[in-house]
């Protein structure tokens, strides 16, 4: 059988890598909307209800407003935007988050895809809230760092257009500083945390790839976990998932830096566990590329599992282009 995909917002960042992870697929049947129509209800109505799946790559506002126009019960969705990600209806697109997960994945209609600092914040701090190593009041710091086109065609153009109006030629900036980030709402539900964790992101001058950190004072939590305790807990939770690993602690020890652009092109999330015994330090650091298992790969993913197809179709590194 061949499935029909409709992405609602194809023209973004996230619905074109969608649309490349897609098109060369037999397997899948693309549907379109000619430009002259594609801001057109009527249209967009008909083929919002026409798919087997939508994936739906638009601003919050019109992602409700698509869903709301859907009255077709056998089509499915899973929405790329922030505006189901807390939401009780929907299932969390993140089948590795805990054993059966990826089997709500499959029964469900409507399923919201992660944010890219979320996914990656989540996948740490989950399995530790979880085991009880890190208690859900612990005040939690997140600290990360993202090529810029994790920021849409805005942020691509203040890097790349030296003719638009908020063209930078700024290595590097730390932003939203009020302290406030879309993805903040949706950490706090999925990692279990009774208190607000404090998302400080940042922006680098390259395309794409992230890099997420957790630090641990360890001497302030319960107990006094080690670094092996941390690493211990994590690889356990993550043990047989294809797309996310735990780096092994002797590997991580013996690295000299991390690039976030390492693992572009893939569908990864690599967790590493640095750490000083002596101090009681550690950090865990989460390394994707934010337009794959960040956005794009992930919900080629949740497609996939949504579809009863295996979750890496189409999601080989080689068979991504480039972007």
């Amino acid at each position: 059988m061949v499935a029909k995909i409709f992405i609602d917002g194809e023209v973004g960042t996230t619905g074109l890598q969608i649309k490349a992870r897609l098109e060369a697929r037999a397997d899948i049947s693309l549907l379109r909307l000619d430009e002259a129509v594609r801001k057109d209800p009527a249209a967009r109505g008909e083929m919002l209800n026409a798919a087997d799946l939508v994936v739906l790559c638009l601003p919050d506002a019109a992602a409700r407003d698509a869903v709301s126009m859907i009255d077709n019960p056998a089509v499915k969705v899973v929405d790329a935007s922030t505006a189901h990600r807390t939401a009780a209806d929907w299932v969390y697109g993140f089948p590795e988050y805990e054993a059966g997960q990826r089997d709500k994945i499959a029964a469900a209609r409507w399923v919201t895809n992660p944010g890219c600092y979320a996914i990656t914040a989540v996948a740490m701090l989950h399995p530790l809230v979880k085991g009880g190593l890190l208690p859900a009041d612990f005040p939690v710091t997140v600290n990360a760092i993202s090529g810029y086109s994790g920021g849409g065609k805005n942020m691509i153009a203040e890097f790349e257009d030296a003719q638009a109006d908020n063209y930078s030629e700024a290595p590097f900036r730390v932003y939203a500083l009020g302290l406030e980030h879309k993805h903040v709402p949706e950490i706090q539900r999925w990692s279990g945390l009774e208190m607000r964790p404090l998302l400080v992101p940042s922006v680098g001058r390259y395309r794409q790839g992230m890099i997420v950190q957790l630090p641990l004072q360890l001497g302030a939590l319960p107990g006094r976990p080690t670094p092996g305790d941390v690493h211990d807990m994590l690889t356990a939770h993550y043990r047989d998932c294809r797309f996310v690993t735990v780096v092994d602690r002797a590997a991580a020890a013996a690295m000299k830096g991390l690039e976030p652009e390492s693992v572009n092109g893939s569908n990864e999330l690599r967790l590493h566990v640095f750490a000083h015994e002596e101090h009681g330090h550690a950090v865990v650091m989460g390394l994707l590329d934010n337009l794959g298992k960040g956005a794009s790969g992930q919900a080629v993913q949740n497609l996939n599992i949504m579809l009863g197809l295996s979750d890496d179709a189409g999601l080989d590194v080689n068979a991504i282009p480039a972007y």
